[in-house]
């Protein structure tokens, strides 16, 4: 039985957390390349990062202990009415506990409630149960990025109307 979970808007002090989560992530599934927020230096800042208008970040905490998050950010180049899903990382332990669709299901409404009409997203393969979990929540793939959110180490790219 996992303990529950809690989620909470994020805060200074999560940075260094949250950073870690990312990058022990993308490590883990082989997917820490160049050109990804691996090596990008807001993932050190994103309480700051996050203080963007039309961004938010949540942050996911369990037993005390943050253990991922994701938010919505305006990526510059993005159709109006557009934002981008971003940094939905947990820590392994907060895997397939329901979790990870809690999150983007937040994210989904928090963008519908800020006015934004669709949100777009890039990953890559080497994270198949993110692309299975952006496909149930009705995400189609994208022929091309859009948008300039400088991570060139992405090569799948996808959108939601809302």
């Amino acid at each position: 039985m996992h303990e529950p979970y809690e989620i909470k808007p994020i805060a200074q002090e999560d940075n260094a957390a949250l950073a870690k989560i990312i990058r022990t992530t993308l490590e883990e599934f082989g997917a820490n390349h160049p050109g990804t927020v691996y090596n990008d230096a807001s993932t050190d800042a994103l309480y700051e990062l996050f203080q963007t208008t039309g961004a938010l970040y949540n942050v996911a905490w369990q037993n005390g202990n943050i253990v991922g998050g994701g938010g919505i950010y305006p990526t510059n180049g993005l159709p109006q009415g557009t934002c981008e899903l971003v940094k939905m990382y947990l820590c392994k332990s907060a895997r397939n506990i329901g979790l990870g669709s809690k999150l983007i299901a937040l994210c989904i409404d928090q963008a519908r409630a800020m006015g934004y009409q669709q949100i777009y997203l890039e990953t890559m393969p080497e994270l198949k149960q993110a692309l299975k979990r952006y496909e149930k929540f009705g995400f189609t793939y994208l022929s091309a990025p859009m948008g300039n959110s400088g991570h060139f180490g992405c090569d799948l790219w996808m959108i939601k109307q809302l």
